[in-house]
């Protein structure tokens, strides 16, 4: 990391932290694990899902409310480190009890978990605030498209050492049930994370902010009203979020909707994971070379690419047949998911005034929080009145549409044009 700060090294090194959290317990081990453990307990294949459902809604939600309340508050000098710490040990902690907590105990573990889902998405918040604090602004790009890198690559570690003890302790090599190797997996995580995250404590201080004044609350929700009543001055802004939220939403879509969609052509569980794993190794160059080119070219220019691959992706998918077809949809995956989502944090940043910025990121995580919702209910709406899953993601090809139509719509100078109301 030649010519990088040690602010920005920092930074960069809660990608590399957090993302094993991401891949162990959002997506790839703590699932089969809860569902293992809630069948064991006699709770119904459908009851478990839709507790898991309704865990991971509640948690969303509960974050979504609090992301711009806490970071109105957070824009005051030292909150935005306070805030940071504060759900990086929420998520650590509970992250550390799913590895000690019995299976039988199955609603625990889904509380516990959804105390985790706060702790992580509440730490992200003001992380992706503090990209203004380490970097300049010509600097953004590059800084952000690294964090999304060095997640990649950092989550891809723990996540062999996980599957390896689980995989060795399902052959009876090594003198461990698969409980306590999956158990052993969330302790890993949880380590991890809290490691690699102490250069961003000791190194990552708050730059921008507003100088503290009487009673902050009361004058944070002013100007948290304030800014929905000149949402006109910050037109920009807003517009960028609702492009943000269409294609952040496809996107997001087709990452969680991955499996089961390679499940249904018939792929195992086994080649299910290489290429999960093969396509997070694959995607750290990419997200570091649209970074590159951003700089070169210009950072919306990158971001109509990667919203031209994911619609060459949506496509791709109404044709897919075989496990051939699903790797080359992996591969395109991989080389746009890191760069589009680390473009547009480096974009946003360079939009919302550095001294609100807590605020504004909260609104920003909003948007990625509750895009999670029209994507999914397309695929499942389209699949079940066609009785094709490829016609599904297929339909995901009108959120990127409008999501690049809108981006049209912002601005080129809309950074400088939002500083002059400032």
């Amino acid at each position: 990391m030649n010519g990088i700060s040690k602010q920005e090294k920092s930074w960069i090194f809660y990608d590399w932290a957090n993302s094993a959290y991401s891949l162990i317990i959002t997506t790839a081990i703590f699932p089969i694990y809860f569902k293992a453990a809630a069948k064991n307990a006699g709770v119904t294949a459908a009851n478990s899902t839709a507790y898991w459902g309704y865990a991971n809604s509640i948690a969303t939600l509960l974050v979504s409310i609090l992301a711009p309340i806490l970071g109105t508050i957070a824009d005051y000098r030292h909150f935005k480190k306070r805030f940071f710490t504060f759900f990086f040990f929420l998520g650590i902690i509970f992250t550390t009890l799913l590895a000690i907590i019995p299976g039988k105990q199955w609603i625990v573990l889904l509380i516990c978990y959804m105390c985790a889902v706060i702790g992580f998405a509440g730490a992200n918040i003001f992380y992706d605030a503090f990209l203004v604090d380490v970097t300049s602004e010509e600097r953004m790009n590059r800084i952000s498209a690294r964090g999304f890198a060095m997640g990649y690559i950092g989550s891809t570690i723990p996540f062999i050492l996980s599957i390896a003890l689980i995989i060795l302790a399902q052959k009876g090599v090594l003198p461990l049930s698969v409980t306590i190797a999956s158990q052993a997996a969330f302790a890993i995580t949880a380590l991890w994370w809290g490691l690699f995250t102490i250069p961003m404590l000791k190194n990552v201080e708050q730059r921008h902010y507003i100088a503290q004044e009487p009673n902050p609350i009361i004058n944070s929700f002013r100007r948290l009203f304030g800014t929905f009543r000149n949402i006109k001055q910050q037109q920009p802004l807003f517009l960028f979020l609702l492009a943000y939220f269409f294609y952040i939403d496809g996107l997001d879509t087709i990452i969680t909707m991955s499996t089961a969609y390679g499940t249904d052509l018939g792929i195992s569980s086994t080649n299910l994971l290489i290429i999960l794993f093969v396509t997070q190794v694959v995607a750290c160059p990419f997200a570091l070379l649209y970074g590159r080119l951003a700089e070169r070219f210009n950072t919306k220019i990158m971001l109509y690419v990667g919203i031209i691959v994911y619609i060459i992706i949506c496509i791709y998918a109404y044709f897919l047949k075989t496990t051939l077809d699903f790797w080359i949809l992996a591969m395109l995956v991989a080389t746009s998911q890191g760069g589009i989502q680390a473009l547009s944090r480096a974009y946003f940043a360079r939009l919302v005034p550095k001294e609100a910025a807590n605020e504004f990121f909260g609104f920003y995580n909003i948007c990625g929080k509750f895009a999670a919702i029209i994507g999914p209910a397309l695929v499942g709406v389209t699949a079940q009145m066609t009785g094709n899953t490829n016609s599904g993601v297929f339909s995901l090809v009108v959120l990127f549409i409008l999501g690049g139509l809108l981006l049209v719509r912002v601005p080129e100078r809309a950074a400088a044009a939002h500083e002059e109301h400032i």
